[in-house]
């Protein structure tokens, strides 16, 4: 996505702080309708969200799901050399390729489970709905069970559609 010229300038002004298309207009030194092309495709590949206020929110979750993707591509990498023995052997089980095969029947399993998919939420960050969709659907395509299974077990809390991080391991 950021192969294209247009498109890093236009990212480059939402990095350094421009909050609506005019500021990217501005500062990106880009005309018009090549920034608003630009900022259309980082919009629709998910990279951006505008709010509805029309601010404009860069999302470093799908940047960092990206570099996981490609780490993942890599098949002299094993995704769960990391982790102790037991935990990699249930995340063999239901993990591949970075994505969830399945939701573990298995209350201890689907735990194990659940504390890896957490581990993509910033503890003390707030995350709005469409955010949080959009991290557990690089995960697994039912995000309305994950996000189910990760406020009923503890891993996120929610309040009027802004979640955040309240369980699961954390390595400083």
């Amino acid at each position: 996505m950021l192969a294209d010229d247009a498109r890093r300038r236009v990212f480059a002004a939402l990095v350094l702080g421009a909050a609506d298309a005019q500021e990217v207009l501005d500062r990106s030194g880009l005309d018009a309708r090549v920034a608003g092309k630009a900022l259309q495709r980082l919009e629709a590949s998910g990279l951006v969200i505008r709010g509805d206020d029309g601010t404009l929110h860069l999302l470093g979750e799908a940047f960092a799901l990206a570099a996981r993707a490609a780490a993942e591509r890599d098949p002299a990498s094993d995704e769960h050399s990391g982790e102790t023995a037991e935990r990699a052997r249930v995340l063999r089980a239901f993990v591949h390729g970075g994505r969830m095969i399945s939701i573990p029947a298995v209350h201890a399993k689907r735990l194990v489970v659940l504390d890896w998919i957490a581990q993509r939420f910033e503890p003390g960050r707030r995350y709005p709905e469409p955010t949080v969709n959009l991290v557990l659907s690089g995960v697994y395509p039912d995000v309305a069970a994950l996000r189910r299974h990760l406020v009923d077990d503890g891993f996120l809390a929610r309040d009027r559609g802004i979640y955040w991080r309240t369980g699961g391991t954390y390595e400083p």
